[in-house]
């Protein structure tokens, strides 16, 4: 089979990073995610993934964040089987295969054209499933969704790349658009942002982290209909305890510190 040519520039280049992470992942001795489609993805790929700056090391950071990420949306679609799956910067990102959501589920992938196009080349069709190229925060792309069901939002290391107005313009307006449903996403506190320069694959890329999110509080000030149900550090992930021993000194010491625990959270909402 032809390997497929890649070339993407900032955050849309971040993509191949986190493939690499969850392949890396998927072909170590003991797998956090077991990403099979990943590895499988890369070989397909034309690109040296050692440029990406991620290593085995921070693979398996990865992989705790998908595998979390996976949990929280398996939760949702467990209780409401018919969603609408809205999976926002989606990347390279096999979520939709590993997690195999029911029959009735109708789930989008929405990332950039060029990006969409990419997936086309890589991945087969499978029903209830289609993609959607454009940037997010165009919001012309909610009309093209029925909203006749309540939506579940994945949004995986995606809204800290969006502007301070953008970012919460989207959740409003999926907000207003839906009759109900759920967001799970990865966020950074402005703290979190500031340290932007130290995350080797991001600098990598040549992307640009925006917006920081300072804690649940901020969240209902976005839209009042925004309730959150679950807010947790990155560092009290379970699974901590299958980094290497330097991520799991540095989780040690910044645990001790609430202001540098709040500077990676996961948030499980409900509208």
């Amino acid at each position: 089979m032809p390997s497929e040519k890649v070339h993407l520039t900032e955050e849309k280049a971040t993509l191949l990073a986190t493939l690499y992470g969850r392949a890396l992942d998927a072909n170590s001795p003991h797998p956090i995610l077991g990403d099979r489609m990943a590895a499988e993805t890369i070989e397909r790929i034309d690109h040296d993934f050692r440029t990406t700056g991620l290593d085995a090391r921070m693979a398996r950071a990865v992989a705790l964040r998908a595998r979390f990420i996976d949990r929280w949306a398996g939760e949702f679609l467990g209780a409401h089987p018919g969603a609408t799956v809205l999976h926002l910067g989606c990347g390279l990102d096999t979520r939709v295969y590993r997690m195999d959501p029911p029959p009735e589920a109708r789930w989008y992938d929405v990332d950039y054209p060029e990006v969409v196009e990419l997936r086309r080349r890589l991945f087969p069709e499978r029903p209830g499933h289609d993609l959607i190229g454009t940037s997010v925060t165009d919001l012309g792309w909610l009309e093209r969704v029925p909203a006749d069901a309540p939506a579940l939002v994945v949004a995986e290391g995606l809204l800290y790349y969006l502007d301070a107005s953008g970012g919460p313009a989207l959740l409003r307006a999926i907000v207003d658009r839906f009759p109900g449903g759920g967001f799970v996403f990865d966020a950074l506190s402005p703290l979190g942002l500031r340290l932007q320069r130290l995350n080797k694959p991001v600098q990598k890329a040549g992307a640009t982290m925006h917006w920081a999110i300072d804690g649940p509080a901020a969240l209902p000030a976005v839209h009042p209909g925004l309730r959150v149900l679950e807010a947790v550090s990155a560092f009290d992930l379970d699974g901590f305890d299958r980094l290497s021993a330097v991520h799991r000194m540095v989780a040690s010491i910044v645990k001790l510190v609430p202001a540098m625990r709040r500077t990676a959270v996961f948030y499980r909402l409900e509208f």
